[in-house]
């Protein structure tokens, strides 16, 4: 199987390193990589981890079976609509993707009349580019395969055998179910973390805070330190389900400012009325990994 990565940073760079480490990955003969800059598809090629890194993106296309969109949502549904225009769609190659938005995304393959299977490793870091990408960043996390209208029996093997060469695990969903999902887990946190950075950070005593912040600090703004044009799009490109989840959560914040505030004067009071959201949070959640 001819295999194309279109964009090579974190994500497609680490497809690329899982299949070269697989040994059981035999169905995959070569590997072309392009991006729009072409520094990670060079750095993989003086690795070894591709076979050819091309500077035209209709080049990587050419006689690929199947094609690998490593990009944000944004661009993923430019990409679309670019190989729907070149007629690639009458060279029936198999295309998927990883950005982690799906309904926008399947709908544009469809309009298309693209073979498409949307897909979202569940494996993200808040670093990007090729450099950190990493052979082991897939095994043993969900692979959500999200299908478009025009997906035939071979583009399901073809993706599952992607995914199963970077040791992950297929999980198949509806687009309007994974973006339902991944708004409340994926999206709805970096909003938050974001929200929670400017809040802090806007007040006058940050340069206090910051000195003293730590573990509690680093883990909650951590996905906030990630690719800005990444993650506009995935905001953008499910927006209605990232409005309702930030909607329930401005309710649950709510509820902790009226708890605060009832009784400023008895310590104890307070204290059991957070102690009990601080419980029913715990137990929702289950015991840490």
């Amino acid at each position: 199987m001819r295999l194309a990565i279109v964009g090579l940073g974190l994500i497609g760079g680490s497809i690329a390193r899982a299949i070269r480490s697989n040994r059981s990955a035999a169905a995959f003969d070569s590997i072309v990589a392009w991006s729009p800059s072409g520094s990670g598809p060079a750095a993989a090629l003086a690795d070894g981890i591709i076979d050819r890194a091309t500077t035209s993106l209709d080049d990587a296309l050419a006689g690929a079976d199947l094609v690998v969109l490593a990009a944000d949502p944004l661009t993923c549904l430019d990409l679309l609509d670019s190989i729907a225009a070149a007629n690639r769609a009458g060279d029936r190659p198999t295309i998927t993707d990883v950005a982690s938005t799906k309904q926008a995304i399947v709908n544009r393959a469809n309009q298309g009349h693209l073979a498409f299977i949307g897909g979202h490793p569940m494996a993200g870091r808040e670093v990007s580019g090729y450099g950190a990408s990493r052979a082991d960043l897939f095994l043993g996390r969900p692979w959500v395969l999200c299908p478009g209208a025009l997906a035939r029996p071979i583009d399901f093997e073809r993706v599952e055998q992607l995914v199963g060469a970077c040791g992950a695990d297929v999980h198949r969903l509806a687009a309007r179910e994974h973006d339902r999902a991944v708004a409340g887990i994926s999206h709805l946190p970096l909003a938050l973390a974001a929200a929670l950075a400017q809040a802090v950070g806007d007040a006058d005593d940050w340069p206090i805070a910051r000195a003293l912040a730590a573990g509690g600090w680093a883990s909650a703004t951590r996905v906030a330190r990630g690719d800005v044009t990444m993650g506009a799009g995935l905001a953008a490109t499910n927006a209605p389900e990232l409005a309702r989840r930030i909607r329930a959560l401005v309710t649950q914040l709510e509820d902790w400012l009226a708890d605060l505030e009832e009784t400023p004067d008895d310590p104890q009071a307070t204290a059991l009325r957070i102690a009990l959201r601080l419980a029913a949070a715990r137990e929702l959640l289950g015991p840490a990994d």
